[in-house]
């Protein structure tokens, strides 16, 4: 639950940091900030799951470092990008009303 936390906290740096940089500069550079939010996470997830290899598994836990990957990496982004799928797809379901 506080990875899942985390990274929709890191989502919403980077969705509002490309819109301050749109309002800054005074034209649309980041059109999509769905997409700029959403590779900010992908790119914390790398970090991350780098991480969570390369350093040995504490002494208490019994599971490896692929339940941990799993657990605290790809299940948080596989539901930040489901659900920016989902809203995506949802504004484009709203567009074709007339």
């Amino acid at each position: 639950m506080g990875a899942l936390i985390f990274y929709v906290a890191v989502y919403f740096i980077g969705y509002y940091a490309a819109n301050l940089l749109n309002r800054m500069v005074g034209r649309i550079l980041i059109q999509n900030r769905r997409l700029a939010g959403f590779v900010l996470v992908l790119m914390v997830s790398l970090l991350h799951g780098y991480k969570i290899i390369s350093t040995s598994p504490s002494h208490d836990h019994g599971e490896g470092a692929g339940y941990a990957l799993g657990f605290y990496v790809i299940l948080p982004v596989a539901i930040i990008a489901i659900a920016v799928l989902y809203l995506t797809w949802q504004e484009k379901q709203d567009d074709d009303i007339p």
